[in-house]
């Protein structure tokens, strides 16, 4: 089954709760997760590059919240070509005829290095409050990353300035090295300036034994959002619905507060069941 066809079908099971009263459904959920709850759009590209509309209703229906969309003009040459014509106030009125809100946008670090007057303009016109930077730290040497991050730093200085908060998106690349002693992201926490750079994490790096909770206990109010991502025990490179996997999800949202987490994604590629299945344990936790 496609992921469209999916959601389709899952859209069509989530009827009868429309029907709920407003207070049964909230008291139907837990208590653990106070952020809303988003999904990434790079996991739909092909879905929403083909039908945005339909395809940001159906995952309204399927309980979400937010969108953290990803920058047409950065994104357009393997993702999104088709939202190239719209002006960032066309999109935004898209996601919120959907249902959706949309705070977060990811943008390429190339982009932002070279086109960032009109990239804050687009971020104005989407009504976003945080424009995160989705890569490109990562260096082989130690001066490389140095040199990056002070590139950062002044890119989030005139982000800043403008009025939205930059995040930073890492991968599992930032978490596979070490530099005397301290693996790669401890680095770049040391080296972003935390009045100008915030930090997004990716859940993901808990296949290579890092918590994310762990983290947001280290670096207090440091962070802005996170992607949530859960695999398979016995494979870590299977995708399996939150609360499923190796996750301690209770121990992340506990933590999440104090790492200053307003925002949680779900990204999840391999298996279009988890969009549905996730949110569903994320209302009930």
């Amino acid at each position: 089954m496609n992921r469209r066809a999916f959601i389709q079908n899952s859209a069509l099971g989530l009827t009868t709760a429309a029907f709920l009263p407003a207070l049964a459904q909230q008291e139907a959920f837990g208590n653990a997760v106070k952020q809303p709850i988003g999904f990434q759009s790079y996991v739909l590209r092909k879905e929403i590059n083909e039908d945005i509309q339909g395809t940001l209703k159906q995952m309204k229906d399927l309980g979400y919240q937010h969108v953290e969309m990803c920058s047409p003009s950065g994104y357009q040459k393997f993702a999104f070509p088709s939202l190239v014509k719209y002006s960032g106030k066309e999109l935004k009125q898209i996601i919120t005829d959907a249902g959706l809100e949309c705070e977060s946008c990811h943008f390429t670090l190339p982009e932002m290095r070279t086109n960032l007057d009109e990239r804050l303009e687009f971020a104005r016109q989407m009504g976003l409050k945080y424009m995160v930077c989705s890569g490109g730290l990562a260096a082989k040497t130690l001066d490389e990353i140095k040199s990056k991050c002070e590139e950062m730093n002044r890119i989030g200085e005139k982000i800043t300035q403008a009025g939205f908060t930059t995040g930073y998106h890492n991968h599992n690349v930032e978490f596979e090295s070490s530099y005397g002693g301290k693996v790669m992201y401890d680095v770049l926490m040391e080296e972003v300036n935390p009045d100008f750079v915030k930090m997004q994490f990716q859940v993901a790096v808990a296949t290579l034994g890092y918590k994310a909770a762990d983290y947001f206990r280290k670096y207090p109010g440091r962070f802005i959002s996170a992607h949530l991502q859960d695999y398979d025990p016995n494979d870590y490179k299977k995708e399996v619905v939150l609360g499923r996997g190796i996750v301690d999800w209770k121990d992340f949202f506990a933590a999440s507060k104090k790492g200053g987490v307003k925002l949680v994604y779900v990204e999840m590629e391999s298996n279009p069941g988890t969009l549905k299945d996730s949110v569903a344990y994320l209302k009930k936790l």
